[in-house]
């Protein structure tokens, strides 16, 4: 399979860059360039890439509504298996804008600096369905954000967390904390399918749509608070 991917950045020399390291691999073509948000949502809509790779600072509507415009459209523009996965980009030191993205739709985040290689296996994994929460990225990002979360002293647990069994919170946690299933795996001296079974459960009773929902929803919840990355 060919992956499709949309290259949004209103940096051109930027977009040239990311073109030239992906197709250079035989799996993945880029079907087109967008230079802000609304130009990317009607982009989407006629060209109905796999994966749309999103920066969040953009002049007109930014990569956060942009995401949610897509998001939003695409069980109306797209048939299921073509529905677009949005991936956005951050410089990090200047976007505050992390968390909004994540819960507008957007199936992970990356830095732009990234090496080629994580950016185009981050790529495949999105389109795959999967949701990409870089851990050494994730620490970083989620301490930094937590501050602004509801505490648990603040906000009391969603009552649907009560779903969950002792084990697959344990698993929620450590999601949280941006464990691969792998990583996981080794913690709770588990078996990676057994992982992927609870991380299943986790996302079907909490009614999430990623592994990237699920971070949220642990921070918003207080299942998770500031400094307890470690």
């Amino acid at each position: 399979m060919t992956i499709r991917v949309l290259l949004v950045d209103d940096q051109p020399l930027l977009r040239t860059g990311f073109r030239l390291i992906l197709e250079a691999e035989p799996d993945i073509t880029v079907v087109g360039q967008a230079g802000d948000g609304k130009a990317a949502q009607e982009q989407t809509r006629a060209l109905l890439p796999d994966v749309v790779l999103m920066d969040i600072r953009m002049p007109g509507v930014d990569g956060i509504e942009a995401t949610r415009r897509i998001v939003r459209d695409a069980p109306r523009a797209a048939p299921s298996a073509h529905v677009p996965k949005v991936l956005v980009l951050t410089t990090f030191d200047l976007d505050e804008y992390i968390v909004e993205a994540l819960r507008s739709g957007a199936s992970g985040f990356l830095l732009k600096d990234v090496p080629p290689d994580e950016l185009v296996q981050a790529i495949r994994v999105v389109a795959a369905g999967d949701a990409i929460v870089a851990p050494s990225v994730t620490r970083r990002l989620l301490d930094r954000f937590a501050a602004r979360l509801p505490s648990a002293h603040e906000q009391p647990a969603p009552a649907r967390l009560d779903r969950l069994t002792e084990r697959e919170l344990e698993v929620l946690r450590l999601i949280a904390k941006g464990m691969s299933n792998a990583e996981i795996a080794a913690k709770l001296v588990l078996s990676e399918t057994t992982v992927k079974t609870h991380v299943g459960n986790v996302l079907t009773k909490l009614g999430l749509r990623d592994r990237v929902q699920a971070v949220v929803l642990a921070y918003e919840s207080g299942l998770i608070t500031p400094g307890a990355l470690s």
